[in-house]
């Protein structure tokens, strides 16, 4: 084999993992935040999930895409364990498109494809023409790299260290073995499932001995799921589990039956060749498709018992954190994913209104000290206060890294309109730490009952505002209110000090103590309209 074959072939590797990359973004980019929404509607029973799971891996031409998603939902809280069985079943069902997308000879067609996905991100102006279109070059693209490694490949006919090395393939064990290591470095079963077909079209590989590289490559495709759980949570380390223990019961039921049946009248492989005896590469489909189908419909009653061995094998445990996040997870290792868009976009909502609630209880605790000083109620003000600055820190970081990976431009503008909030959610906390130094410097005991009076209506009216922050209409007649009200304290505050029945020390905490209540109302409000234009761009989480 010439270096210029080797080139070739790594060159039609390349064309054909960028071009599922490609197809992967292109539907990430399409469907945005609408990916968790879709997933909950049609994962409500499973046979629901299995058809979801193979036509989102038939789009992206990836099971491991699939799974790697599924993983970060998980993990994300968005999914649960038992609706993430019928999804992975369906994914290994979907990735056996590729296969018999190869076997029909598609790539015949496959510039045109590219051609006309090219054309459509090039020449349309519309976001969404542009994902279709990225789409159909990146399948395009998949195709065309497939045929260069076919092509590439020929030559090896006439080596026969290689020949024999295809024939011990036959050995169970090692054609397992070689097809779970070889499609592991790769990461792609799609990819190594080509390349076995182009081997196949070539004659260099039997469907006797290719059917374990087969199985293996099943087995090795759980990899990608693997590394992609790593620094996940428990259960998203239970659903690489179910991926796993799927293939490794398909594989444990198919391998003796290939092996028990490989030279008596009803061979599996035989059976399975006599459907195309003319082309190889569409009988390694067939087994392929034939194996993901049938485990499936095996597995399907025994969904909830998949999760539930794997929960076994990894039990729950309580893992003490000093983190102050509870909703912010880490992205995978393996950078973006299939349905990156969603999982950011409500982990993000969920962490901004923990951090919201925080930033009223020290509201809250502010007034409560103006009222009646408690030094413990001080205390947990302050510790509260660093608890929202290191969330703060902490979300900002998180919205930077997302924007960075972010495809879909309305996702894009919701969580900078999500990082825009930050400030506004921060800075109401700061006032409560203001409140509690008026009351403990300068307050403390020495208000009387016109003066809590009014502390108390300052309270009601901000956790008023706290109550409407997504209901922007009811949000500005608060803000309405709130005016009125500090200008009629403040007409009477002058009056009081006309009458000389306030001391000009209260009387200044006072007026600083209606501008922080202004200002306090003002972020309320600006918090309202950014949730207003966030839900223009996307489909808010519901609560």
């Amino acid at each position: 084999m010439s270096i210029t074959n080797i080139l070739s072939l790594l060159g039609g590797l390349s064309l054909f993992l960028y071009g599922m990359q490609m197809m992967s973004h292109g539907l990430e980019a399409a469907a945005g935040d609408r990916m968790k929404s879709i997933l909950e509607k049609l994962t409500s029973n499973r046979i629901l999930g299995v058809l979801v799971g193979a036509v989102i891996t038939a789009v992206i031409q990836s099971s491991s895409g699939t799974t790697v998603m599924v993983v970060g939902f998980v993990n994300a809280g968005m999914m649960s364990l038992q609706q993430a069985v019928w999804i992975i079943m369906g994914a290994n069902i979907g990735t056996t498109i590729t296969g018999q997308l190869i076997a029909l000879d598609v790539g015949a067609i496959a510039p045109l494809i590219a051609f006309i996905g090219v054309a459509m991100v090039v020449f349309v102006k519309k976001p969404m023409a542009h994902h279709i279109g990225t789409i159909l070059a990146g399948l395009g693209m998949l195709f065309i790299g497939m045929d260069m490694m076919s092509a590439a490949m020929l030559p090896l006919r006439d080596e026969p260290a290689f020949v024999s090395l295809m024939t011990s393939f036959t050995n169970p064990v090692l054609g397992i073995l070689a097809g779970a290591l070889f499609t592991a470095v790769i990461q792609s079963s799609s990819a190594s499932v080509g390349i076995l077909q182009a081997l196949a079209r070539s004659g260099l590989i039997g469907l006797d001995g290719a059917v374990y590289v087969l199985f293996g490559q099943n087995i090795g495709t759980c990899i990608t799921a693997v590394l992609a759980s790593i620094g996940t949570g428990r259960e998203a380390k239970q659903t690489t589990v179910i991926h796993l223990t799927f293939n490794l019961i398909g594989t444990a039921i198919f391998t003796p039956v290939c092996i028990l049946t490989a030279h008596t009248a009803l061979s599996l492989t035989d059976w399975v060749a006599s459907w195309t005896p003319a082309t190889p590469d569409a009988q390694i489909a067939n087994m392929h498709t034939l194996f993901n189908i049938v485990t499936t419909l095996l597995l399907l009653p025994f969904g909830t018992y998949l999760a539930a061995f794997a929960q076994k094998v990894l039990p729950f445990k309580e893992e003490k954190t000093s983190s102050v996040l509870q909703y912010l997870k880490p992205f995978p290792p393996t950078t973006r994913s299939l349905g990156t868009s969603a999982m950011s976009l409500q982990q993000v909502d969920e962490e901004i209104n923990h951090m919201l609630s925080l930033s009223y209880e020290n509201v809250k605790n502010g007034f409560q000290q103006l009222l009646k000083y408690d030094k413990k109620v001080g205390e947990k003000i302050l510790q509260t206060e660093e608890v929202v600055d290191t969330l703060n820190r902490e979300i900002s970081d998180y919205i930077t890294t997302a924007l960075s990976l972010e495809l879909n431009n309305d996702v894009s503008n919701a969580l900078s309109l999500y990082y825009h909030q930050l400030t506004d959610v921060e800075r109401i906390s700061d006032y409560a730490v203001k409140m509690e130094t008026y009351s403990k410097d300068h307050l403390q005991g020495r208000l009387n009952e016109e003066e809590k009076e009014t502390i108390k209506t300052m309270y009601d009216m901000c956790m008023e505002m706290y109550e409407a922050r997504h209901d922007i209409q009811k949000s500005k007649i608060l803000r309405e209110q709130s005016d009125d009200v500090c200008i009629n304290l403040r007409k009477r505050q002058m009056q009081r000090m006309k009458e000389k029945s306030i001391s000009s020390e209260i009387s200044m905490m006072f007026s600083q103590l209606l501008t922080d209540f202004e200002r306090i109302n003002g972020h309320a409000i600006n918090i309202a309209e950014d949730y207003e234009l966030i839900t223009h761009c996307v489909q808010l989480p519901t609560e």
